[in-house]
């Protein structure tokens, strides 16, 4: 193959595309018709679509009230993570909550015409209800097709899985009915047209189910990674809906939130109440024994006598306090680390050193990412029991730092205990009483301190308890944006135009690809370097032979300009026999075989058409005559002469036949013949031209075999006939060279005006 062909084959060629669809011009018509009728029926039911915006500001901590209340807020977890807040906003539990508190478990579904469309919210005629705890444990999802005439009755059916579960005829609404998965009520609202009709469809699902598809309706982003705000939008038809659900979200979150902080500042304040309990039992033991003291030392005035001894020991004693005080802390702290029931609880108490205050608040941060993640899986989850394994580490890492702490805070103790020892021993001239009393007072005042101190952590408790804030701030409330997103009507009317325009080309592709015929000479142009000797169209005459000298039609003229092209190819004085051929039979191999002899003889020429597909002949039959010998009685039998196979075509002066005769039992053997050669060579010297009609090649090798004999070749093809795969296989045959002078012949196309001559339409 030529490099000229094989480059244009890469081509599209868009001259013969323009021609393909312009010739089918009345498809394009009727596809932009079409569409653009079915563009104007859809816009009509396209409702417009908004997006629902708003907007939270995620708190961190700091940013309340209880930010002035030092250590305290360190103790209740460390500040927000925006990353973290948007996943528990758009959390399953979070759209399964919202589902519940606004019933969106439930669609409604009416039909228009042909058309079904969702009813607005909340405006539903008819609504199902049943049992609270149904909607939570229900799996399948199940439709309510209810029909209620102008009377009030109602014919309801169920279905599940697309099949009927339970069907109620003419039921008086409210009507209860009864399901496999539990009882339902279908009943009227105050919606409903009372006095008409109601045909309406109500697809009813769990709460987890409803719960997916608010995870996929709702959207969420952080605009800015350097601020603080949740963006969630919806788009809906329904503007109303998605305001209503995007603040019923938020609400739920920052309700979650809250139930959260009120859970560990509610343990925190039992904890305090109890401790108080323990410590002002104590406090009073105190002073009980203080009292008794003096009434039986009978001393009523002895704040004064001991003021100076006081006043000497006060910076000791002061001391000592303070270590009593910090050893009481830390063992309070400790006793609750080794309380079972306080495993995975949150530490309620601060202690006065920086590092275990750290450890602490470490440890109470891990808790409370073990809660928020309960509230969205179960304990059995491998998230869960790795904090756990974290937890248990950290809680018995804190619980030997508060032992050394408590050990080294006995030690300090002791040794003020031993230095007051020191002084008191010095100070041997104060009464016994003295000293009996200082130390009654000194743990009254112990008591006392750690008294006011549990007091004080109480009342901020109770103000954190009563000031409890959402950690997302609504910044700006659910809102519409002012324009739709949808397009609109005109748009939906041009996009289906231009799918009308694009169908007629796609189909036309499609059906060429389907049909695996080519459909114009351009396509075989394309596909084949062999020369092109000429095309034939479609004649409608009806008549087998149509190349006279009285006939001008269309076909008759293409078959001079054949004629022309093979008078071309033959340049030498010697040819005069040419094949024709074809890949199978249907494709005019022997009419153009007829027509192209008879066009020869109009020339003057002296023309001879042989018969030589001996396997199937169809000569006689086309032209109507009946010789008494034919080809193959010749070529078996020495008793028949050339002269006897020839007959005359009375229709054209010059033109003579030789039919093939009857089939024979080896046609190939007799193609083969020795006597084929001679018979050709006797007949070279009585006719001009000799025109073969030959077997197809794509079925039997008889062409193959008579090329020996030949000069040139025509190979037929047809339009919308012969397969694509054909024109690779007559490629093959001109690039082996194994027919001679091969060129092709294209049957079956349309007349246009070409040549000077104006064809009529042929079909």
């Amino acid at each position: 193959m030529s490099t000229n062909k094989k480059n244009r084959a890469d081509f599209i060629n868009f001259r013969h595309l323009f021609s393909t669809y312009l010739s089918h011009w009345y498809l394009f018509a009727i596809s932009i018709v079409v569409f653009g009728v079915l563009g104007y029926l859809y816009s009509r039911t396209k409702n417009p679509v908004y997006d629902v915006r708003a907007n939270v500001l995620i708190q961190e901590e700091g940013n309340n009230l209880l930010s002035n209340f030092g250590s305290l807020g360190e103790l209740f977890g460390s500040g927000a993570k925006v990353d973290d807040e948007i996943f528990r906003l758009t959390s399953h539990s979070i759209y399964r909550d919202v589902a519940k508190e606004l019933g969106l478990n439930k669609t409604h579904i009416v039909r228009s015409g042909f058309l079904k469309h969702e009813l607005a919210y909340p405006d539903f005629p008819v609504d199902v209800t049943c049992a609270p705890s149904l909607p939570d444990t229900l799996s399948t999802n199940l439709a309510f097709k209810i029909k209620v005439n102008k009377k009030g009755l109602a014919d309801i059916e169920v279905l599940a899985k697309k099949k009927t579960v339970t069907e109620v005829k003419k039921a008086q609404l409210p009507a209860t009915v009864e399901t496999p998965y539990g009882n339902f009520t279908v009943t009227k609202t105050k919606y409903y047209p009372e006095g008409e009709s109601v045909k309406t469809t109500i697809a009813f699902r769990g709460y987890g189910a409803t719960a997916e598809i608010l995870a996929d309706l709702i959207d969420s982003d952080i605009p800015s990674r350097k601020g603080n705000v949740i963006t969630l939008w919806v788009n809906t038809e329904n503007p109303a809906y998605g305001c209503t659900l995007l603040n019923s979200v938020i609400a739920t979150y920052n309700a979650h939130g809250i139930t959260d902080n009120n859970m560990q500042t509610t343990n925190t304040l039992e904890f305090i109440e109890d401790r108080l309990a323990s410590i002002g039992k104590d406090l009073n033991d105190a002073e009980i024994n203080i009292r008794k003291f003096k009434e039986n030392n009978n001393l009523v005035e002895f704040e004064a006598e001991a003021k100076y001894q006081a006043e000497k020991r006060g910076k000791i004693e002061e001391n000592l306090l303070t270590a009593q005080t910090k050893a009481d802390i830390l063992q309070m702290t400790l006793d609750f680390f080794k309380n079972p029931a306080n495993n995975y609880s949150l530490v309620p108490v601060s202690v006065d050193e920086k590092a275990l205050t750290e450890a602490i608040t470490a440890y109470n941060t891990i808790v409370l990412k073990r809660i928020e993640l309960l509230d969205n899986v179960s304990p059995e989850n491998l998230a869960v029991k790795g904090l756990e394994t974290q937890l248990d580490a950290m809680r018995e890492n804190l619980r030997l730092s508060l032992q050394r702490a408590y050990d080294n805070s006995l030690v300090a103790l002791n040794e003020i205990k031993k230095e007051h020892e020191s002084v008191k021993g010095r100070l041997g001239q104060a009464p016994n009483q003295e000293y009996e009393y200082v130390d009654l007072r000194r743990q009254q005042e112990i008591k006392q301190q750690l008294y006011l101190f549990l007091l004080q952590r109480k009342e901020e408790t109770s103000i954190m308890l009563a000031n409890a804030l959402p950690k997302g701030v609504v910044v700006d409330e659910a809102y519409v944006l002012s324009e739709p997103i949808s397009m609109n009507n005109k748009i939906y009317i041009l996009l289906f135009l231009i799918i009308g325009l694009l169908v007629p080309p796609v189909g036309l592709y499609l059906r060429k690809i389907i049909r695996n015929r080519f459909d114009s000479r351009t396509e075989v142009e394309d596909a084949l370097t062999t020369p092109i000797l000429g095309e034939m169209c479609a004649d409608r005459s009806g008549k087998t032979l149509i190349a006279t000298a009285d006939n001008h039609s269309s076909a008759a003229e293409l078959f001079r300009l054949i004629r022309s092209n093979l008078l071309f190819m033959l340049n030498n004085a010697d040819d005069k026999v040419v094949l024709l051929t074809s890949t199978t039979s249907g494709e005019g191999k022997s009419f153009i075989s007829i027509n192209l002899a008879a066009s020869l003889a109009l020339l003057g020429k002296k023309v001879l058409l042989v018969g030589m597909d001996i396997r199937k002949p169809r000569l006689t039959e086309y032209m109507n005559i009946h010789p008494r010998y034919g080809l193959t009685q010749y070529l078996s039998t020495d008793s028949v002469q050339i002269d006897q196979l020839i007959t005359p075509v009375p229709a054209v002066k010059g033109l003579d036949v030789i039919t093939s005769g009857p089939i024979p039992p080896n046609p190939a053997e007799l193609l083969a013949s020795e006597k084929v050669d001679a018979m050709f060579a006797q007949l070279r010297t009585m006719y001009d031209f000799i025109i073969v009609d030959t077997a197809p090649v794509g079925m039997v090798s008889d062409t193959f075999t008579l090329s020996r004999i030949s000069d040139a070749t025509i190979y037929v093809c047809r339009i919308n006939y012969t397969p694509l795969s054909d024109l690779k296989f007559i490629q093959d045959i001109y690039d082996e060279n194994r027919l001679k002078k091969l060129s092709v012949v294209i049957n079956g196309t349309t007349t246009k005006k070409s040549y000077g001559y104006g064809y009529g339409e042929n079909k």
